[in-house]
Parts: C-alpha cells; structure tokens; sequence
C-alpha cells in the first residue's frame, strides 16, 4: 500500500513538474522581446499603399518610411500578428552595397542598429531583428515597391494608430479624444477584439498580415457560415515563406464591433497550419482572425498602449 502511495505522488509530482515545464516554455517562446523601440514625433495622414495580386487587391498593406541617411522611399509591410517590427536581410544587404556605413549590422546576432521615419515620425533601436527573407532592392525603377521589412505592434505600443481605409490614409498621434472608444485585449502585442456574429460572442485576433481576408477562422466554422453551394475560391498563401492552402466562399452574415455592424460577405479557412499554431489558437480563445477587408469602408483607431479602439 505505501509503494502504491509513494508511486502516484511520484507520477503526480512529475505530472506537475511536466505541466508546469510546459507552460514556462509557451510563456517564454511566445512573450515577445522588451519594446526596443525609441520613437518621436508623429505621422500624420500618411498615404496607404496595397500589394495586389490576381487574387486579391489588398493582399497587403505597406506604409512608405525613409532610412537614415537614404534619400530614397521604401516600404515595410503593417503586420499587426508580429509582435516586433523586423527587417528582412537580403533587401538590406543590397542597400549597404549601395549605401555603405549607414547601418551597423550584428551578423552573430541577427540584429541591425538604424533609424527610419514615416512622415515626421523617427523610430530609432539597436536592436531591430534582421530575418533571413525578402528580395534584393530594385534601385532603378523608380516605381518599385522595395519592401525591407515588417511594421510590427511594438509600434502600436508607442503611439495611437489610426487607419483610414475609407480615405487610403493612416496616422501615428500621441493623443486622442477617446469618447465612445471600446475596450479590447493586447496580449502579448496581439490585438484581440470581441465581436459577435448572430449573437455568438468571439474574440478575433486583427491581424493585418491576413490582409486580404475578412475573417479567418476554423473549417468547422466556415462551413456553418458560408453560403451553401457556393463557389469556392483556393489560392496559395505565404506565411514567412511556409505555403499555405486558403479557402474562401461567399458569405452573408452580419459581424458586430460595439454598436457597429458590418457586413461579412465572404469567409476564409486555411490549412496547412502547424498543430501548434492550432493548439495556440484554441488556447487564447480565439474563434478566428480579421484582416483589412473588413474594415475597407471605415477608420479603425487603435489605442494598444490602454487597450481602447474605436471604429467609424
């Protein structure tokens, strides 16, 4: 009887200690970094650029900033589901071919020290990620969209976002009348905001990376709302470089933010997700992600720092 006894506190005692390794595990791997981001000033109505594909007209969105020193436009892509904003290596080792000493680049580390604006706004670190991705700069055609990195929430952190898709047009201010403003959840640098769709609550991670797509969610739930027999889209998508399988068919639904409605006219599932990504989503609670189709006739400001959003 005593073995018996001291046999299950054993395996309850590793049970636990196996739990609890677990989740320091998931809190570390998915905390983001400490906000390395120094910023100043601001940038006001700032036009909006999309990348269009054959598939998609707004298949991302891309803010237009200037590097230190470089009097040449280039552009990084506004991904709310990256918690940190990154550059991508193989576009800036073409510009330090081209523009030598403007940047101090920590190859053991993966870390570059530089400082770029968009409008009047300076964002300064030492430590920007540098990633293993992206293409070489086109210096001759003027019209290239040179793409160099990704705008992350770490941004959001320091300042009031408002995006204006209604006028193609978006802003980084320091201050805000906040009337009517809704509360939302900014964990771990994720925007996650409460909707309803025929009055089921959710909670919906806006992630602009997803650009093109109204709302992203599970094949169980895409069946329930889609439109029964109607024409199915599938496309390729990329994530980081992984491919992906996107679906998505006609929809005619109502999605609810506050007072608001819009109209949910088309819905999206994806496979070829890892099973962690899945595990994590069903973790945090999430029914799914929105992307900035939703949101193309309207202004969204984002508050991050007190957790406050608007949407007009």
């Amino acid at each position: 009887m005593k073995l018996v006894k001291k046999i299950a506190t054993v395996s309850l005692v590793i049970i636990i200690l196996f739990l609890l390794g677990g989740y320091f595990y998931f809190q570390k791997k998915f905390t983001p970094p400490e906000n390395y981001l120094t910023v100043s000033e601001t940038a006001e109505n700032i036009p909006m650029k999309w990348i269009s594909s054959d598939e998609n007209s707004h298949s991302a969105l891309l803010f237009p900033i200037k590097l230190d020193g470089i009097n040449q436009t280039f552009y990084m892509q506004f991904d709310s589901g990256s918690p940190i904003t990154v550059f991508y290596k193989n576009s800036l080792q073409s510009i330090s071919e081209k523009h030598q000493n403007h940047m101090q680049f920590n190859s053991e580390k993966n870390q570059i020290a530089t400082r770029f604006k968009i409008g009047k706004m300076n964002i300064i670190s030492k430590n920007f990620e540098v990633l293993n991705y992206g293409n070489k700069v086109d210096f001759e055609d003027p019209n290239a969209e040179n793409i160099i990195g990704t705008i992350g929430t770490d941004l959001l952190e320091k300042r009031i976002t408002v995006l204006d898709f209604k006028n193609q047009q978006f802003s980084f201010i320091e201050q805000i009348d906040e009337k009517d403003f809704t509360d939302f959840e900014f964990k771990k640098r994720k925007i996650l905001i409460s909707a309803k769709v025929e009055n089921e609550n959710l909670k919906l991670l806006y992630d602009s990376g997803t650009s093109g797509y109204e709302f992203i969610t599970t094949k169980e739930v895409w069946k329930k709302y889609k439109i029964e027999n109607s024409q199915i889209k599938t496309e390729k998508g990329n994530s980081w470089g992984n491919t992906l399988s996107v679906f998505t068919a006609s929809a005619k639904k109502q999605i609810q933010f506050g007072n608001l409605k819009l109209n949910l006219s088309e819905v999206t599932h994806i496979e070829s997700t890892s099973e962690l990504q899945k595990f994590l989503m069903k973790r945090s609670g999430m029914q799914g992600m929105i992307g900035n189709k939703l949101f193309l006739n309207h202004k969204l400001i984002l508050d991050c720092k007190n957790e406050k959003f608007k949407l007009e």
